[in-house]
């Protein structure tokens, strides 16, 4: 059995995480040519195309990102085996700040499993009171949700979102159906402190002079779901935090359509940090996490 380089599968693993040649080529301190090259070389070995021409882009063909996500557990274990044989091992107090949305509806469905690998690391859960604070001195390290502008911090774009409208069955079914995007004008609209995001997706949907200012507003992410799981209105959620609910059948998506929000989820920690060793391994845990969730399907 040949296997693959493993420069070619990080090259790989980058790409996929990143989802940009260049990107990958920042994280591993070679030209875009050599990513490329390397990538190249990999589907020559393994004899099936991993790359796919969109536009004037390049994304991972369907078996290109199931290939990924194997490479990914497997260079996770890789990581632990030298970890855990190294005679240092990984271990002490490391607090993470998360949203509360993210924290409770994806981080906590999945921290055992990061427990388990890691029995020595006494991890703690922080939640913020705004999406995108990086401030404070208890946290080890951010998961943010913002712009990716922290001045003087280290930031890495662990996941872009794109939110579309998300209600409850029996909703559904009390107003008939949306037959169109202005349907859900018909319900109140479940807002996440602002309107911008259901500016944007009616915009985007076409809807003509909609009335956005309506509805009711919420500072925590975990009540809109709240509301839209017991039939209050319909919310705009993004697929990642939503998906446990639309897989029990609990919330439904009416229209397919979604606009990709300004903001996107990150990883921010002081630049004294990178190296840590719990740091890098729960960064590395909650990649692999969040790519299986985005070739999970509902």
């Amino acid at each position: 059995m040949r296997i693959p380089s493993t420069q070619a599968l990080r090259a790989l693993d980058s790409f996929a995480r990143h989802g940009s040649v260049w990107r990958a080529a920042d994280e591993l301190h070679l030209t875009r040519s050599a990513v490329s090259h390397q990538l190249r070389l990999l589907e020559r070995d393994l004899g099936f195309d991993l790359l796919q021409r969109i536009g004037k882009g390049v994304a991972l063909t369907p078996r290109g990102q199931r290939y990924a996500a194997d490479v990914r557990k497997a260079l996770t274990v890789l990581g632990d085996a030298g970890t855990q044989n190294s005679g240092a091992g990984v271990g002490g107090s490391f607090g993470i700040s998360c949203p509360p949305g993210f924290a409770s509806m994806f981080l906590c469905t999945h921290i055992g499993e990061f427990q388990q690998m890691y029995p020595d690391v006494a991890l703690s859960v922080l939640t913020p009171r705004r999406l995108d604070d990086v401030s404070n001195p208890e946290a080890d390290a951010f998961i943010a949700f913002g712009v990716g502008n922290w001045p003087n911090r280290a930031v890495e774009l662990l996941c872009e979102v794109h939110f579309t409208p998300l209600c409850s069955p029996t909703l559904l079914n009390k107003i008939g159906g949306f037959s169109k995007p202005a349907d859900v004008l018909r319900a109140n609209l479940l807002h996440l402190s602002d309107t911008e995001d259901w500016a944007r997706w009616l915009a985007l949907s076409k809807v003509e002079n909609p009335d956005t200012e309506g509805g009711i507003f919420f500072s925590d992410m975990n009540l809109v779901f709240s509301a839209a799981i017991a039939g209050q209105g319909i919310a705009l959620g993004d697929e990642l935090t939503g998906r446990r609910a639309l897989s029990e059948g609990r919330l439904v998506k009416p229209f397919e359509a979604s606009v990709p929000s300004p903001r996107a989820y990150f990883l921010v920690f002081e630049h004294a940090k990178a190296g840590h060793p719990v740091l890098n391994a729960f960064s590395d845990w909650l990649r692999a996490k969040l790519s299986e969730s985005s070739l999970a399907k509902y």
